[in-house]
């Protein structure tokens, strides 16, 4: 029965995948995702149902679009494969249970702004909306009033520091160092990690993103690199090996 309910997260994570690619695509140009269909990207030819699973256009169509044979951007495929594989993660770690219900929405935040932020370095409020009133809701059911208030204050104090840390990167640099949607979604990450965790997000975020930074800089010169995917990356990573402050501070020898 678990291994019929893991094949059930990872197809339906598919399917959602190739949504939230369309709505990180849409949203930050202010398009439709919900009742428009989608398009060829080059020929703008109207999908069919099953071509709008990038996974299955990918393979049974020979990488191609049916209408003008242009070739099919993989990393939707990538995107979509991806998704399915940590809905099904979350299924195998949660169960059937409220955590389950937030790991999917970890997941869903997660590719959703790796998608907009790379494309148009662009984190949605819209986004951050949805979400924060998603976390606040399962934080409910699952910690109850009292939890709730907890991680609403630990998604305080983590914007905080993180508008702190703006601040003096932009003083440091004479321009702005980050955006606004880094410092909105720390946030968010502090109703699902406590204040320690969320913290440790931003160093792990950093440390992510220093080695493909210098990359980038030294074979394209590329100077602005969106830091939300790291921050994002660093937030799963944590949120997923179950990491709690007491293993941080038994480390820490503290």
């Amino acid at each position: 029965m678990n291994i019929l309910y893991n094949i059930f997260f990872f197809i339906i994570g598919l399917f959602m995948g190739s949504f939230y690619t369309v709505v990180g695509t849409r949203l930050p140009k202010k398009e439709k995702f919900i009742i428009s269909r989608s398009k060829c990207d080059e020929c703008k030819h109207p999908l069919s149902l099953i071509e709008m699973i990038p996974i299955v256009s990918y393979f049974c169509l020979g990488k191609k679009c049916r209408y003008c044979k242009s070739k099919i951007d993989p990393l939707s495929t990538y995107i979509e494969f991806f998704t399915g594989l940590l809905f099904m993660v979350s299924y195998y770690s949660f169960g059937l249970s409220w955590e389950l219900v937030l790991a999917l929405g970890v997941v869903s935040l997660l590719v959703i702004i790796i998608v907009s932020d790379l494309n148009y370095l662009i984190i949605p409020d819209e986004i951050l909306v949805f979400f924060s009133i998603y976390f606040i809701i399962c934080r409910f059911f699952i910690d109850g009033l009292k939890g709730t208030f907890y991680h609403l204050a630990s998604g305080i104090f983590l914007f905080l520091v993180m508008y702190g840390i703006m601040l003096l990167g932009n003083r440091i640099f004479k321009k702005e160092s980050m955006g606004g949607g880094d410092v909105k979604l720390m946030f968010l990450f502090g109703l699902v990690l406590d204040p320690l965790l969320g913290t440790l997000t931003i160093f792990l975020g950093s440390l992510f993103a220093l080695p493909i930074s210098i990359v980038l800089y030294l074979k394209e010169h590329e100077k602005v690199i969106p830091f939300g995917p790291f921050l994002l990356v660093a937030f799963a990573f944590i949120f997923f090996t179950k990491l709690t402050s007491m293993d941080i501070i038994n480390f820490l020898g503290f």
